[in-house]
């Protein structure tokens, strides 16, 4: 049997790197007391989450360099009408999981199905952020059995970019081929020469448009941000950051969607909100005018209201199917 024991740390709660808008910094709150829970999930992994309230499980997923705390401020109005859960992907605070060959996102989603299997979840409502909302689309073309309903806040399905249909073609190639030759290969040249800091700065200088982002940054938030690094760690040498998903894949799904997107965000995540748009079969798009990337940390109520209207639209409620 799977083995889950209770355990109590102090969970640190922060903005995930990947959702820094200029001139923020870390989004940083006091560290609070909360018990949370060790699922082993089948061939050496462990994976640490929180859970409160019955009824439909409604999981959260966190972005990069980040953790399951990243929901924290969201657990408890969720638990009202939900089962809410927020769990570590793989290789973040606190899960000291063993490096494996070929880690991304698509891992991640056999990771939370196998979370959702261990827990005897059934079919469940996933709500992501960046990096875990594509962790979620991935799910949801791997084992759409579980798959109740999707909200997605600005998955960086950077594959689609290369893709893109009308318009935002021409945009959507350029920004391609940008992030690979501007972000993604100086990031695994530095993180193959062992140097974690050289990628992270890599990372923010193009995102933030800052090439001093890094070393402007608190020493406190760098090392809260070194602390969630091990993802990348294994990501960025043995594995691959932004996996490919195809246009067709997406097509294919049938659960219902939300996609979630911040009108000052980056904008080749927006191209891609749009293509996403274009491509689910049953999707509806919210767009948050006055934020960016972090739209879950810059308006929570907004996102929380929107994000149960639609739930509770498709009949997936404490007393839902």
């Amino acid at each position: 049997m799977p083995r889950i024991c209770p355990i109590n740390f102090r969970v640190l709660i922060f903005a995930a790197v990947f959702g820094l808008h200029a001139g923020s910094g870390f989004a940083q709150k006091d560290a609070v007391e909360t018990q949370i829970h060790a699922a082993s999930i089948g061939h050496g992994i462990t994976l640490h989450y929180m859970a409160e309230g019955t009824g439909v499980p409604v999981i959260f997923v966190h972005g990069s360099l980040s953790d399951g705390g990243y929901w924290a401020d969201q657990i408890a109005p969720f638990a009202k009408h939900y089962r809410a859960i927020a769990y570590s992907r793989r290789y973040n605070y606190p899960n000291m999981n063993p490096p494996r060959h070929g880690y991304s996102a698509v891992v991640d989603s056999d990771d939370l199905a196998a979370l959702i299997h261990t827990l005897h979840l059934g079919k469940v409502a996933v709500i992501g952020h960046s990096y875990g909302a594509l962790t979620a689309l991935f799910l949801a073309t791997r084992h759409p059995e579980l798959v109740r309903a999707l909200v997605l806040a600005e998955p960086p399905a950077v594959s689609l970019l290369a893709d893109v249909h009308g318009d935002e073609a021409a945009r959507g190639k350029a920004m391609f081929d940008d992030l690979q030759q501007r972000m993604v290969r100086p990031m695994q040249q530095a993180y193959q020469k062992g140097d974690r800091e050289e990628g992270i700065r890599v990372f923010l200088a193009y995102v933030l448009n800052d090439p001093h982002a890094w070393d402007d940054m608190s020493q406190s938030s760098r090392d809260h941000t070194l602390q969630d690094a091990r993802e990348w760690d294994v990501m960025m040498t043995s594995g691959t950051l932004f996996p490919a998903i195809t246009p067709q894949e997406v097509q294919r799904i049938s659960a219902p969607v939300l996609l979630l997107i911040g009108a000052k965000s980056y904008p080749f995540l927006g191209v891609i909100g749009r293509e996403l748009a274009r491509l689910l079969p049953k999707n509806k798009t919210i767009v948050f005018p006055d934020a960016g990337h972090q739209m879950w940390l810059q308006d929570p109520e907004a996102c929380r209201n929107d994000v149960e209207k639609f739930l509770a639209d498709y009949g997936i409620s404490k007393a839902g199917r």
